[in-house]
């Protein structure tokens, strides 16, 4: 699914800025608590983990599929009370690779397909971008049969690391493993970020009830096999027990999302960021409905709330915020924003923030800037669904360009 944000044209010509709905939301993301539903967040249980419980450890097998074991804490010493993303990072490109259960513990084998979903953060970001998989830490060619004393292939170049926005997380070298080496890598710390006062693990989930926390945890669990309505009323049951569980109050949020209730997913959402102000997680998910119900102001409101909690962790805040913005007419907001959200999208993950730049100096019947940065756009996303129509609307462009330049010339004879 994507939405389709109806930005105001470039040069007189219609602009439909297609963002996919799993373009990345954060650098540091993590899992945020019942998640996958709708596609922007990452609560599966994964089998591994499956009941609070590995599964104990896999030899490792002769095609060079490594078992990995480790555990989560935070800075202070505590376990994440809910699912944190494990990823691993090959050449500067990461792939989730499993969540950790409510001990922080995870487990998981390379190559194997553990039901966690990925990022398009692994991709270009971009709609018909092409890419290549991360499967292998290498990424070139097929990987051949290897010594059991011999560093693992997979692993070249890669780190493990746990991902949770407002954290910052130790990184585990993985590239000198062996086969045989013992599977468990140790503790993986999350260390609190200065100045990020927003956080992807709500603190009501702290002071949750046990039986609030077992109707939560089995919504979790029913999620994970695609049992909404199951979910759904166990969920129903924890904030009936817990009023104030803002991680059960998102799930739910979710479920009714998907299952096309949006008043009661709004309702649901809000409910969340009422119980837990700084739970980063429904301001995310708000984003993400008003963006595809092309409702400006409210996408303006909740994505500045959602970038006052943590105004690092977030690029495509920025991109939905500035598109907000400029259809409402806020130029100067919205170029704060897009240029806001360039500087911290330094993967170029977000080419379309070039294509809102390239707007708003065509409002200001900047031609060649405009020109400029939907140059850069074409650049970053070749293969783009919209590619074709972007080269002609960058055609239209360089020659209103031309003819601005010409009167100029014309003008100082």
């Amino acid at each position: 699914m994507r939405i389709r944000i109806r930005v105001p044209s470039i040069a007189g010509l219609a602009i439909g800025l297609a963002i996919p709905l799993q373009v990345v939301w954060a650098q540091r993301a993590g899992g945020p608590p019942g998640g996958s539903i709708g596609g922007t967040g990452s609560g599966h249980l994964p089998p591994s983990t499956m009941n609070g419980q590995p599964q104990g450890p896999a030899p490792a097998s002769l095609n060079g599929n490594i078992y990995l074991t480790g555990n989560v804490l935070l800075d202070d010493g505590t376990p994440p009370p809910d699912p944190v993303t494990i990823e691993r990072v090959c050449t500067g490109t990461p792939r989730a690779q499993a969540y950790t259960d409510r001990k922080g513990r995870f487990s998981f084998q390379i190559g194997q397909n553990t039901g966690v979903m990925q990022d398009a953060s692994e991709a270009s970001g971009v709609p018909g971008a092409s890419h290549t998989s991360a499967s292998l830490g290498t990424g070139v060619g097929p990987q051949q049969p290897q010594q059991p004393d011999a560093p693992d292939l997979q692993l070249a170049n890669c780190d493990l690391r746990a991902v949770l926005s407002g954290f910052r997380s130790d990184s585990v070298p993985l590239g000198a493993r062996r086969l045989l080496d013992d599977p468990n890598v140790g503790t993986i710390v999350l260390h609190r970020l200065a100045g990020v006062e927003g956080t992807a693990i709500s603190v009501t989930s702290l002071q949750a009830p046990k039986e609030a926390r077992r109707s939560y945890e089995k919504a979790l669990q029913d999620m994970q096999k695609n049992k909404s309505a199951e979910a759904g009323k166990e969920l129903q049951k924890a904030v009936e027990i817990y009023p104030n569980y803002a991680a059960a109050w998102y799930a739910l949020g979710q479920i009714q999302e998907q299952d096309k209730d949006l008043p009661q997913a709004r309702q649901s959402l809000q409910k969340a960021m009422a119980a837990d102000p700084k739970f980063i997680s429904p301001y995310i998910r708000l984003s993400e409905l008003e963006a595809r119900a092309e409702n400006w102001g409210e996408l303006v409101s909740a994505t500045d709330k959602l970038l006052k909690l943590d105004a690092v962790d977030y690029p495509k805040a920025y991109l939905y915020n500035a598109t907000g913005n400029l259809n409402l007419g806020h130029l100067e907001d919205a170029e704060k924003s897009a240029l806001a959200g360039e500087k911290l999208d330094t993967a170029h993950r977000l080419p379309r923030l070039e294509q809102v730049l390239a707007t708003i100096r065509a409002r200001e019947k900047d031609y060649a800037g405009a020109a400029a940065h939907l140059r850069s756009y074409l650049v970053l996303a070749p293969n783009a669904e919209d590619a074709a129509r972007m080269k002609k609307e960058l055609a239209e462009l360089e020659r209103l360009a031309g003819t601005n330049q010409q009167a100029k010339a014309a003008g100082g004879s």
